[in-house]
């Protein structure tokens, strides 16, 4: 019943969801009747997850997730009562004194530091306008890898976000691209391009013609993307977060030997994915544009408390910066 209520959902959120009953849920808890079915049993089969296979605490909320709305349907159907599953989650990153870990935003001497590394070591040179562009526009990695050129509009100076593509699995366990229409409303929008994004894409057009680079997929009728990997097919969000660590990796280790000769502090970027490259840029923009409904709109946000959370973390250093300048300038003793 659960899985037919959910034909409303874009295939993949589905996805998603029957992924987390089946792996985690289906054997074992998945086979205890409702009526029999307490909140005690329900906190026992969480702290199951996290003690015998040691999950993350984002991955047990969206195994909560799944398992709540299961509870909820037979609820309201009046199967059983009410919902044990009700408050179990709160009452758990309470008592535990957990929150789901936040992407901390690179700081602008570690993104820096990347940028230049990525563009000044041959193997990796080629993957500089990617993460330019990342950081250059807040894009999401859905959003980046099915770019086509026709979506960049040189003349105008902006960027058309229009569409996503997601790499999940379907049939038998396979994976594939599929592209779909951004989650919200909020998801289309427009994105003014700046300089150093023109130059990427320019820089990036000129070395697939100068390798003889083209695209060979057509996925959903989408076709003439712009970052691709070897064989002229879009880039797999796992390959970039692969390619993010391997070039940390490299950098950290010739960084440590380079400040350990030279006597100073090394500059060392910690771990990250293509999300942190979105909030990094968010965080840059936020310390320098006022206007949160600006900001919303750029980053495709659907709830400006999302934008809030942002902003209000990325002017912390600029308050203390503001104060600074007050120093002397209000007569107040």
């Amino acid at each position: 019943m659960w899985k037919k209520d959910k034909n409303t959902l874009k295939q993949t959120t589905k996805g998603n969801y029957i992924y987390m009953y089946d792996h985690f849920v289906k054997e074992g808890f998945g086979c205890t009747k409702l009526k029999d079915i307490r909140k005690s049993d329900v906190r026992r089969f969480y702290n199951s997850l996290l003690d015998a296979k040691r999950l993350k605490v984002n991955t047990l909320d969206s195994i909560h997730t799944v398992v709540h709305q299961l509870f909820n349907l037979a609820a309201d159907d009046l199967y059983i009562r009410i919902d044990p599953s009700d408050g179990v989650m709160g009452e758990y990153k309470r008592a535990h004194n957990m929150d789901i870990p936040k992407r901390p935003a690179l700081t602008i001497p570690q993104q820096e530091a990347f940028i230049r590394y990525t563009g000044e070591i041959p193997k990796y040179k080629h993957w500089k306008p990617l993460f330019t562009f990342f950081l250059g526009t807040g894009c999401r990695v859905s959003e980046v890898v099915d770019l086509r050129w026709e979506d960049i509009h040189m003349d105008d100076g902006y960027i058309d976000i229009n569409h996503n593509m997601v790499y999940y699995q379907r049939d038998q366990g396979k994976c594939y691209f599929s592209i779909s229409t951004p989650k919200t409303e909020a998801g289309s929008r427009i994105i003014p391009m700046l300089p150093e994004v023109r130059q990427a894409l320019l820089d990036k057009k000129s070395y697939q013609k100068e390798v003889g680079l083209v695209c060979n997929a057509d996925i959903d009728g989408y076709t003439d993307f712009i970052f691709l990997n070897r064989f002229g097919n879009p880039h797999n969000p796992q390959t970039i977060n692969r390619t993010i660590k391997r070039i940390t990796l490299s950098y950290n280790e010739e960084e440590m030997e380079s400040a350990d000769r030279e006597g100073r502090e090394a500059i060392l970027i910690p771990p990250f994915s293509c999300h942190n490259l979105r909030h990094a840029f968010c965080t840059r923009y936020c310390e320098n544009e006022t206007n949160l409904k600006v900001i919303q709109e750029i980053m495709g946000h659907k709830d400006i408390a999302t934008t809030m959370e942002v902003y209000a973390e990325a002017t912390k250093d600029t308050k203390v910066k503001s104060f600074e300048n007050l120093e002397g300038k209000i007569q107040i003793s």
